[in-house]
């Protein structure tokens, strides 16, 4: 009977033992570095929770990162020498499969009319500028009309944004998207009647100034009861933004698609386009032959063609599902409307910067580092009228003592710095300066020419474009191979929705 019992004490502690390298949720696992007890409340109900992996936000696709040569790929017919080749390596993230269309940005402004009742001038600094269609010696009135407001361009792009209003809207679809992750789970109840600083904010939310109409909230370890959701818990996603320069063009290009097997990181050449070969016509010998793969202007006065063979079947913009998907599963990365991009412009790329071997890893010029507002005790200031925290840009006196940054602001980084790199004066030598963005991919409007993702132009952020839209992005924490992978396996993340790709 002893030994009976022996035993089964012997077989209770391996099963203790073996539930300890468990990482479950509201079961007790031990810490490796110390033996401390998660999740306990008898040890202080310190927290590991099972994280399941970055929760699939709406109309993402992952783009799994690597290295590539960003950079023209076609020939400089110009002569602006603004995007030299380099090799750089861009870290696995998430961007739309589409552009963001007039459906997608008619919510967001229908929500900010009926939300902010007491603010109507957000409501109105979200509409995108129709006038943009309007030419001098063209009857485009009907575009002015009828392009962001009738059903019939539900499904286009969204055009005559300015990079400034992308910024917002990327703000409010981050919101949207984490309040309607917490009611789903449960968390909260809907609240579609909120108003004004009443509404959810995801940063409020965490910083515990957004109440809502709380649900259930999720288990505390520390005291038993419950409390509000932590970012540490991994149920909220990280914010949209739109992406950088090389995140776009290594999305574009798409070159995943040319392994030469799944077993090694060889690639079969580069890409002109987002798609093989040098012309924008489908090669496969199929039904589909001789298509064009993207909406773009064929020459001077060709839109689209001739009566009864309707190229790229687009006098101006198509549906943003139109044609095919590259290799990420990604439309219109190529033609249909140009897009923004995170990046402050200069011609000069960090290849000509003698320090260039430092920023190779996820290239991007426009920080500009800032923090929360604080009140003199160190607390977080109330949120705002329009229900979010402040944040306050810092001073370069601030970051002394820094080193691997020496300026608060860093968008001229290198301007004028020493007589080997030229001084932007705006208005006088150039049309660059700190408000300059870049836009990348070619339009309806453009030439075949610009529908290489190594091109670039720009124009400043406070003015829209009838061939400028834009698309979102998000960053991917953790494996870069996707939620199924773990280091050095290979990408996981294809859409799962099946779509015509380029052959």
């Amino acid at each position: 009977m002893a030994k009976q019992i022996s035993f089964l004490f012997l077989a209770a502690i391996m099963i203790a033992t073996t539930s300890c390298g468990k990482r479950g949720g509201g079961s007790s696992v031990q810490d490796d570095y110390t033996g401390w007890k998660y999740n306990d409340q008898e040890w202080g109900g310190f927290e590991k929770r099972d994280y399941e992996g970055q929760i699939d936000a709406p109309n993402l696709v992952l783009i799994e990162g690597g290295t590539f040569t960003m950079g023209t790929t076609e020939q400089d017919v110009l002569y602006e020498w603004n995007n030299i080749p380099r090799r750089v390596t861009v870290s696995s993230f998430y961007m739309d499969e589409t552009e963001v269309s007039n459906s997608g940005w008619r919510l967001y402004t229908d929500w900010l009319k009926r939300t902010y009742i007491s603010y109507p001038q957000v409501h109105k600094d979200a509409l995108p500028d129709s006038l943009v269609w309007r030419e001098e010696l063209a009857w485009n009135e009907p575009f002015v009309e009828t392009y962001f407001r009738h059903p019939a361009y539900d499904d286009y792009p969204v055009v005559g944004v300015s990079w400034e209003q992308t910024q917002e809207y990327c703000v409010w679809r981050t919101d949207r998207v984490n309040e309607f992750l917490l009611i789903e789970r449960g968390i909260l109840n809907p609240s579609p009647d909120a108003k004004d600083s009443d509404v959810f904010s995801t940063q409020s939310y965490l910083a515990g100034q957004y109440q809502g109409n709380v649900r259930k909230n999720v288990k505390d370890y520390s005291t038993g009861g419950e409390r509000a959701v932590k970012f540490t818990d991994g149920i909220l996603v990280p914010s949209y933004r739109l992406p950088t320069e090389a995140e776009w063009e290594y999305a574009a290009l798409g070159l995943q698609g040319n392994r030469v097997s799944e077993d090694d990181e060889n690639i079969d050449g580069r890409r002109i386009y987002p798609w093989n070969g040098q012309s924008a016509r489908y090669q496969k010998r199929d039904k589909s032959q001789g298509d064009f793969l993207a909406n773009f202007k064929r020459g001077r006065g060709d839109y689209m063609g001739t009566a009864g063979n309707l190229n790229d079947n687009a006098h101006i913009t198509a549906p943003v599902r139109s044609n095919w998907a590259n290799d990420y599963g990604l439309f219109n990365m190529a033609g249909n409307v140009s897009e923004w991009v995170q990046d402050v412009y200069r011609p000069l790329t960090s290849t000509t910067l003698r320090d260039s071997e430092n920023h190779d890893l996820n290239s991007f010029r426009g920080n500009v580092y800032r923090e929360l507002l604080k009140d003199e005790d160190g607390n977080l200031v109330e949120k705002d009228s329009l229900g979010r925290l402040k944040y306050r840009d810092l001073e370069d006196d601030e970051i002394k003592g820094r080193e691997n940054y020496r300026k608060a602001n860093v968008k001229d980084y290198r301007d004028g710095d020493d007589e080997e790199i030229v001084q932007y004066e705006y208005g006088v030598h150039s049309l660059i300066n700190d408000k300059t963005r870049v836009i990348k991919g070619g339009s309806w409007a453009d030439r075949l020419y610009w529908l290489s993702p190594g091109t670039r132009r720009y124009k400043d952020q406070d003015v829209g474009d009838k061939t400028i839209g834009f698309r979102c992005a998000m960053t991917r924490v953790g494996s870069p191979g996707g939620n199924n992978s773990e280091g050095g396996q290979q990408f996981s993340g294809q859409p799962k929705k099946k779509k015509r790709r380029y052959k």
